[in-house]
């Protein structure tokens, strides 16, 4: 069946939709260049393809890409409505994308992921997210472990902003304690669920760039791992949530734990732009239906013209606008409908903070933790955003120095096991052949011993060369100097 109907924003185009449907017992799958090859039509950000996961798609020919221009949020799309949702964007027939916030009839906390490679439009996302959390009244503990330079403009705008692993680790070991206060609090007044601002107000704890937490290799991914876990256990109650935001959905860049993605996949699952083995983790780990396809998402708009070899090279070939924030909303009702995210911030790059994105934030001080928890918080809480951080920081890294050497004492070799250069040493010596980092690494890994990152190996590998313990016999390759 083929509707042809007027289109909205241009009175004299039309928008073609038509209805394909495979014969019952097979599912339909369809391929993109194929498809526009069929309708003759020549750039592929054009077609929206919606599946029903079974028998039937919906292919929309716009006279043009309908997400090519956003426009920035309003005031009302970033105020919650009854349901607990923001407008976060738009999907490509007009109508409004949301995003839940938090869910009114079970009094429960947003559990929640956001994907994206690099270039997709994810600091933006998470801008507007704190932004929103900020205007609804909701606390936002944010760590982005990108040294605070995914989203700068958030620092004064959130309750806690940490730039560190270390200091990441400490805002979730806080974050389930006070959601265990108020799991206390809550029994000793009768209450099962929590209510949206009544007196209590929704946490949000964000990790940007979680995938720095939570890869194999991690020097804390073991115990951020149990805590993000614990927290979306117990916090969803009691009105603290929690969401991860990575660069890609693999499972062992996040925790390497079922239990833990399969907790995260039951709330909100933002899609941006992904590379072909991110789709097919998300296939195998249930994120994205069996049978459900998803149009691709190009880097750039600009469609691909076939031109004579000899030419003249056109000076704009590379001037074409990206498809930053264009994404799939897989827990929405239509997730297998291609949206795109307002338009957040300043178009070029600016000197320093973004004027844009600080007015999204609008005045005055964010929300903070009730009084009831600070007890529950301790002084860690209390010393957030000061320089006393840095002391609870250091505190920290000792006690983790300290269990390292209490379990590397405990393994063949004794204490002497953990200092790296004698491992490396020891691995260097049992090689037949000089070796890369890379193999340094994993063989180091396999000791036994505590685990360490390659930047570690590649610093360590390079001190041992300084000293002359190491020499390197080719471009890249390490042995040990006899």
């Amino acid at each position: 069946m083929s509707l042809t109907v007027p289109a909205v924003a241009a009175p004299h185009a039309v928008i073609t939709e038509l209805t394909l449907e495979v014969p019952p017992g097979q599912v339909i799958r369809y391929n993109l260049p194929a498809l526009c090859s069929a309708l003759q039509v020549d750039d592929p950000t054009r077609i929206a393809v919606e599946t029903d996961g079974s028998r039937r798609a919906l292919v929309t020919v716009y006279p043009s890409n309908p997400l090519a221009d956003m426009p920035p949020p309003t005031d009302e799309d970033m105020l919650m409505d009854r349901h607990g949702r923001i407008v976060v964007g738009r999907y490509h027939n007009g109508r409004p994308a949301r995003r839940q916030m938090f869910d009114p009839y079970t009094g429960s906390a947003q559990r929640s992921l956001v994907f994206g490679t690099t270039g997709a439009g994810k600091s933006r996302t998470v801008q507007y997210l704190l932004a929103c959390e900020k205007r609804n009244g909701v606390v936002s503990w944010f760590a982005d472990l990108k040294g605070g330079q995914s989203a700068p403009e958030a620092a004064g705008h959130v309750d806690w902003h940490a730039t560190s692993q270390e200091e990441a680790i400490l805002m979730l070991r806080v974050a389930g304690a006070v959601a265990e206060a108020r799991q206390r609090r809550y029994h000793a007044l009768g209450r099962n669920s929590f209510m949206l601002g009544d007196p209590d107000p929704l946490i949000v704890v964000r990790i940007d760039e979680a995938n720095r937490l939570l890869e194999k290799g991690a020097p804390y991914r073991e115990e951020g791992t149990r805590l993000v876990k614990e927290l979306g256990r117990t916090g969803r109650s009691v009105g603290v949530g929690v969401e991860l935001d990575a660069q890609a959905s693999h499972l062992e860049e996040l925790g390497g734990s079922d239990t833990l993605r399969a907790m995260l996949k039951e709330g909100e699952v933002t899609l941006l732009r992904w590379s072909s083995s991110m789709m097919r983790q998300l296939v195998a780990d249930g994120l994205l239906p069996a049978g459900e396809q998803l149009m691709p998402i190009p880097k750039s708009l600009k469609p691909r013209v076939l031109r004579s070899q000899f030419a003249p090279a056109e000076e704009d070939d590379d001037d074409a606008p990206g498809t930053q924030g264009t994404a799939y909303l897989l827990s929405s009702p239509h997730p297998t409908s291609m949206m795109r995210h307002f338009r957040i911030g300043s178009i070029a790059p600016t000197p320093g903070l973004d004027p844009e994105i600080l007015a999204l934030y609008g005045p005055g001080d964010p929300a903070r933790l009730e009084p009831e928890s600070h007890d529950a918080a301790t002084q860690i809480y209390a010393v957030r955003g000061t320089p006393a951080m840095e002391t609870m920081i250091e505190i920290f890294k000792a006690e983790q120095a300290e269990k390292e050497a209490k379990a590397a004492a405990k393994k063949p070799g004794g204490a002497g096991a953990k200092r790296l250069p004698d491992r490396i040493r020891a691995v260097l010596a049992d090689a037949d052949d000089p070796m890369d980092a890379e193999s340094v690494h994993a063989a180091v890994t396999a000791d036994g011993g505590p685990a360490v990152r390659i930047g570690s190996i590649k610093n360590a590998l390079g001190a041992l060369v300084d000293d002359g313990d190491a020499v390197r016999p080719g471009r890249g390759l390490y042995a040990l100097n006899h």
